[in-house]
């Protein structure tokens, strides 16, 4: 049997963490690869699968409107395609399961069939400053921060992100506040693997697959954006700011209490922080590391959960 998996990121690790052994896959598809190989296997472009057959397609990305156009266009097999990822949209894309379930096993098919339900566009939004293509990650999240941004006003500081991974969401920010320094703290090369050691392997991976000039190239003003590489906090290098909005996303525990330290007294009155898996299930150490950090200060943050895909928790300055 020959299985391609479509994406190199998160979907696709998790798709190894949940039991598809990366021996299973003939080859993994990126459109832009970052590397020859992930999780052992080779990766190819979109174009070498014109051609080639293959019993199932695994789209594990959530990019599912651009790579069906693309794999459209690229005369694919819709019948052994399986979105895993149907993001905002209402609807199941996927209208048959059957080949999935003659190459795969049974158990695992059966958790791909779980509904992954949306909501309607806010009208609010209708004037959006956003394009389309940056709904389709998480459209909870999105349409909260541009809504938090536009409450923003006269609330001094700048903008940062302290887990910037591939460079999505602080694109994002640095559209809606383009006049904004956005400070961004990453190593640009995964994890400090201590600290990572007891993480899923595919997560793992799929984080080390960043690079600060890809970050910098998605950027619509790259001018604004000021790069602290390293381990967090030793990148601050002494730095001292004033922030209204912060984007807290390093996924485990001691670094996210090292961002809740730094970040959360520096905050403007009126400013926000949005605290990335708190209520992920996958990643517990991020509440852990709230419930810390509230206990060093003997009170509860004054915060507002999001329903959007890992559980956002919007912190008030």
């Amino acid at each position: 049997m020959r299985i391609y998996v479509w994406g190199t990121g998160c979907a696709a690790g998790e798709l190894a963490d949940q039991g598809l052994s990366p021996e299973r896959v003939t080859a993994f598809v990126d459109s832009a690869p970052r590397s020859e190989r992930f999780l052992g296997r080779p990766v190819i472009r979109p174009e070498e699968l014109a051609g080639r057959h293959f019993d199932l397609l695994l789209v594990a990305s959530r990019q599912a409107e651009a790579i069906a156009a693309q794999a459209e266009k690229l005369g694919l097999p819709a019948e052994k395609m399986l979105f895993l990822r149907n993001n905002w949209h209402s609807v199941d894309r996927n209208r048959d399961y059957r080949t999935a379930e003659a190459v795969l096993a049974p158990a695992f098919t059966e958790e791909l069939r779980r509904p992954r339900h949306t909501v309607c566009g806010p009208l609010w939004a209708a004037d959006s400053a956003l394009p389309a293509r940056e709904l389709e990650n998480d459209y909870v999240r999105v349409r909260t921060l541009e809504a938090i941004c536009a409450r923003l006003g006269d609330v001094p500081g700048a903008a940062a992100e302290l887990g910037v991974y591939r460079g999505a969401f602080a694109s994002v920010i640095n559209r809606l506040l383009p006049e904004r320094t956005l400070y961004l703290f990453d190593t640009f090369a995964g994890f400090d693997e201590a600290e990572a050691a007891g993480e899923a392997a595919g997560f793992v991976e799929a984080h080390r697959l960043a690079g600060a000039e890809a970050v910098l190239r998605i950027l619509p003003h790259p001018e604004r954006a000021v790069l602290k590489p390293g381990l967090f906090p030793g990148s601050l290098q002494g730095l001292e700011e004033r922030f209204a909005l912060v984007s807290l996303d390093v996924d485990l525990e001691e670094s996210t209490l090292a961002g809740l330290r730094y970040f959360v007294p520096r905050l403007s009155p009126g400013g926000f922080l949005l605290l990335h898996d708190w209520a992920s299930p996958r990643l517990p150490g991020v509440k852990r590391a709230l419930a810390r950090y509230e206990e060093e200060c003997g009170r509860r943050l004054p915060s507002v959960p999001l329903c959007d895909i890992n559980g956002t928790l919007v912190i008030c300055g």
